[in-house]
């Protein structure tokens, strides 16, 4: 059998002054050539995949970098399609902080929890101001070992790059691990810094962007991942349509 080219979800508000978007059609490049993964990809504006349906049959959705979005709600939207559906999700950036975001709302049950970035003036920020800026900055990341994160890094320490300037509140930590979030790396003073969930077929988020890895010919092992379990889920859905 000949499976379809599995198709990708790009979620964010495309933009030349993003420097991990204007890396996206490269790595998606180096993906096929280099290893043999092709993807149809479609980039969605964060207020077109607030839209009921929006993401439907896509075999893989990455939230990309690039707050604020236009619409929190379809960030917060494309995270929850691909949490309640099994669709493997990447998240990276903005995209770990709206993945903690759309958790701490529909699964904690933590209803007012907000972005700093968007409600400054807010006593629930579950993603708050970092205590030091992230913007242009390169760090160690300690990898939890048997995690996910471990197994797609093949390692328990990288270094990344990052360009942000918001995280998560270590206030919320203990209930949102309690509801079933893992957080499987961490930078050299133990704050947070990739997430997964275990139920999941593949969900997995870093506030570091494995987009700016290297000079952008070879796709960050996070990167390569998602395509993977993009392709085994298109391939799982066309078995499971003739069968």
């Amino acid at each position: 059998m000949t499976y379809l080219t599995p198709r990708i979800a790009l979620v964010g508000d495309r933009s030349p002054a993003v420097r991990s978007h204007a890396r996206i059609p490269g790595l998606l490049d180096a993906l096929a050539t280099r290893d043999q993964l092709d993807l149809d990809a479609y980039w969605i504006p964060t207020e077109d995949a607030a839209a009921p349906g929006a993401l439907d049959g896509f075999d893989a959705i990455w939230l990309l970098p690039g707050s604020p979005y236009r619409s929190e709600d379809g960030a917060l939207a494309a995270v929850r399609t691909a949490r309640e559906l099994g669709i493997p999700f990447l998240g990276t950036c903005a995209g770990f902080q709206h993945a903690v975001l759309e958790f701490a709302r529909n699964v904690c049950g933590i209803g007012d929890a907000v972005h700093a970035e968007q409600d400054p003036d807010r006593d629930t920020q579950v993603i708050a101001p970092l205590s030091c800026s992230l913007v242009g900055h390169e760090g160690a990341v300690a990898v939890t070992p048997g995690t996910l994160a471990e197994r797609v890094l093949g390692t328990t320490r990288t270094l990344e790059r990052y360009h942000c300037a918001y995280g998560l509140n270590a206030d919320y930590l203990d209930r949102l691990r309690e509801h079933g979030l893992r957080f499987s790396g961490a930078d050299e003073t133990g704050s947070v810094r990739i997430l997964e969930l275990t139920d999941h077929p593949f969900f997995l988020a870093s506030l570091f962007q494995p987009e700016l890895s290297g000079d952008g010919t070879r796709p960050h092992a996070m990167i390569r991942a998602l395509a993977t379990a993009a392709v085994e889920h298109a391939a799982t859905a066309e078995l499971a349509a003739f069968a």
